[in-house]
């Protein structure tokens, strides 16, 4: 089950369920305005198959423009929970090498503020790449969806983008390589009510289309994930209120090369085998 929220020419949000990647079925003809009513329920698969049976309004996705996949979420992101990932951080930083090297073994992962709900970038709109920065690169990652209680309720799609210079010249500029505008794309849709153990075999792919032609094409799996779902949501809510709940990003285990930095005008497209794709021109911010 696919959960998106969309807009029709007439600019009005609305929430509907994506069936085969061809139609959104519109749950407002139902009394369903927002994604969290659905996120926050009981049983959120089970409401959303009640109503998929008795909704019978559908639009076709090339008919709409679809929102990011969350209304009034904080979005948080996870680091060095890929292996690939703690190699790169520690090449990027002599600084701050032996700082990534302990946090992928410690207990306590390293967990960081990324985005608010208003500045998240949804499906084929820009994400952006910092004037001061001469390195900047897209992160595919699996994004948990987490409700109010800290329950794990879906999974969409994220990119976190950074500025690895910045990054890598002192670990306590990481706020200035991470969040900033356009950094933080989520989409299309959330697949609700997900299964580790099924999630965990999902393939992770991003591809990097400079003027049409592919300039960087990686891919890794979910199940190259250090720590589980739940101990990554279970440390993000300690001592936190999500009133409407969180995402959580999970870290990324594609690592372009060193020599590698995203250009105005490229394409960064994000596969994820049991979600879909998002995809995300860049431009300069």
């Amino acid at each position: 089950m696919k959960l998106c929220r969309f807009q029709l020419d007439d600019g009005r949000s609305r929430v509907g369920l994506t069936l085969d990647d061809v139609s959104v079925v519109d749950f407002s003809l139902a009394g369903v305005e927002r994604l969290e009513t659905l996120l926050e329920s009981e049983d959120p698969l089970r409401l959303v198959e009640k109503l998929a049976a008795t909704t019978t309004r559908a639009h076709r996705i090339a008919n709409v423009k679809f929102l990011p996949p969350l209304e009034q979420h904080e979005v948080w992101a996870a680091g060095v929970t890929y292996l690939r990932s703690k190699k790169a951080r520690m090449d990027e930083s002599r600084f701050s090498a032996s700082a990534y090297d302990k946090v992928y073994d410690a207990e306590r992962p390293e967990l960081f503020f990324k985005s608010l709900a208003g500045k998240v970038v949804p499906h084929r709109q820009a994400i952006g790449i910092r004037g001061d920065s001469k390195w900047s690169v897209p992160e595919p990652e699996l994004a948990l969806v987490i409700n109010s209680h800290g329950k794990v309720v879906g999974c969409t799609i994220g990119n976190d983008v950074s500025a690895r210079d910045i990054e890598g010249e002192n670990l306590l500029y990481l706020p200035q390589a991470k969040v900033y505008h356009r950094s933080c794309a989520l989409g299309p849709w959330v697949v609700v009510a997900p299964q580790e153990e099924a999630a965990r075999q999902w393939t992770i792919t991003m591809e990097i289309l400079r003027g049409g032609a592919p300039v960087f094409k990686g891919e890794t799996s979910v199940g190259q994930l250090k720590r589980s779902f739940a101990e990554l949501a279970e440390f993000l809510c300690r001592s936190q209120v999500f009133n409407h709940g969180a995402v959580l990003l999970t870290g990324t285990g594609i690592v372009p090369p060193d020599d590698f930095t995203l250009a105005v005008g490229d394409l960064v497209r994000i596969v994820i085998s049991g979600i879909g794709t998002l995809e995300n021109p860049v431009v300069a911010v």
